[in-house]
C-alpha cells in the first residue's frame, strides 16, 4: 500500500532523513522507533503530505502521489481552535475532507463516542485537558475513514488509563487500515506492532516484522544465583560468556548453546554449589532495540 524509497529531507546543511526506504502492507501496525532527533517526526510529516521531501519517492495506494484524503494524521501536539466545542471542531475537519455537512456531522459524532468524547462534544476545547486533546485529535484522524493512519507519539500525553483504551483501539483499527506511529515507549510498541522500523541519525538501522528481529537477536542471557560465591570458576568455563557479577552468589551470563544449560548444572553440582535460582532472561523489544542502535 505505502511504498517508500530514498526518502531524504535536508534543512540547508543539515540532513534531517537520510535514504530512508520501507515498505508498509496493509492492515499492518508498524512502530517508528529512534532517540530523539532520530527523523521521526521528519519521516512522518513527509508521508503526511505536510512536508515535501529533498529527494526520494513515495509510492501510495499505486500512485506516485499523496492522497491526503486517504491518510489520517495526528501530530505529536496537536493544535486546535479553542473557541471551537469539540463537535464543531469534528464537522470543520470532516468538512476539509470534503463531506457534505449531514455526513460531517454524523460521522464526527461517530468518531468522538469511539474516543470516549461524547460526552463532551458540547464543550469548548479550550477548557480540555491534554489528554482529551489527544483524543480528539486521534478522532479527528479517523474521521474520514483512511486507509493510512499516521500517528506521531499518541499516547504521549494519556495516563496510563488512557494509553490503555488508545493501544487497544490501535488493535481494533490496524484489522482495517494500516497504521504507523512513532512511540518512546517501546513496550507499547512490543504489545501493539506487526513490524518495526528504528531510525538512528536520519538513517533506517533496522525495518522488518518483529518477529525476525526477535530471531536475529535472540540469544537469551541467564541469571545463576547460588547460596555460594561463584566468582573465580564461572567465568572460566569454556561454554560460559559476558559474565556479570550482580553480586559474588548472582550472575548474568550467555552460553554457546541452550543445551549447555546442563553442563553448568552438572558442573554446579560437582562442586557442591547450592543453587537458589536459576533462570533464561528473554530479551524484550527494549534489548534488541539498544542493541540494534549500539547503545
Amino acid at each position: 500500500m505505502l511504498s517508500v524509497n530514498g526518502l531524504t529531507k535536508m534543512y540547508q546543511q543539515h540532513q534531517a532523513v537520510r535514504n530512508v526506504s520501507f515498505d508498509l502492507e496493509y492492515q499492518q501496525c508498524v512502530a517508528l522507533l529512534g532517540p530523539n532527533g532520530a527523523g521521526k517526526t521528519t519521516t512522518l510529516q513527509m508521508l503526511s503530505g505536510l512536508l515535501a521531501p529533498t529527494s526520494g519517492g513515495i509510492r501510495f495506494l499505486g500512485r506516485e502521489s499523496i492522497n491526503r484524503l486517504e491518510i489520517g494524521y495526528l501530530p505529536q501536539h496537536p493544535a486546535f481552535f479553542s473557541w471551537m466545542t469539540a463537535l464543531e471542531y469534528m464537522v470543520f475537519a470532516a468538512r476539509l475532507s470534503k463531506m457534505k455537512r449531514r455526513e460531517a456531522l454524523e460521522k464526527s459524532r461517530t468518531a468522538l463516542r469511539y474516543v470516549g468524547l461524547e460526552k463532551e462534544e458540547d464543550r469548548k476545547i479550550s477548557g480540555f485537558s491534554g489528554g482529551m486533546k489527544q483524543r480528539l485529535g486521534l478522532a479527528q484522524a479517523l474521521v474520514h475513514e483512511p486507509s493510512l493512519l499516521i500517528l506521531d507519539e499518541p499516547v504521549s500525553a494519556l495516563d496510563p488509563a488512557g494509553r490503555r483504551e488508545v493501544l487497544d483501539m490501535m488493535k481494533e483499527l490496524k484489522k482495517k487500515m494500516t497504521i504507523l506511529f512513532s512511540t518512546h515507549v517501546l513496550h507499547d510498541a512490543e504489545e501493539v506492532c506487526d513490524q518495526v522500523i528504528m531510525l538512528k541519525e536520519g538513517a533506517v538501522k533496522w525495518s522488518g516484522p518483529l518477529h525476525r528481529l526477535k530471531n536475529r537477536h535472540l540469544k537469551p542471557s541467564y541469571i545463576l544465583t547460588a547460596e555460594e560465591s561463584l566468582e573465580g570458576w564461572l567465568e572460566h568455563l569454556p561454554y560460559v560468556s559476558k559474565v556479570v557479577y550482580h553480586k559474588p552468589s548472582q550472575a548474568e551470563f550467555y552460553l554457546t548453546d541452550r543445551s549447555d544449560s546442563r553442563r553448568l548444572l552438572a558442573e554446579c553440582l560437582s562442586r557442591q554449589v547450592s543453587i537458589v535460582r536459576f533462570e533464561q532472561k528473554t530479551m524484550s523489544l527494549e534489548d534488541m532495540y539498544l542493541k540494534v542502535m549500539g547503545l
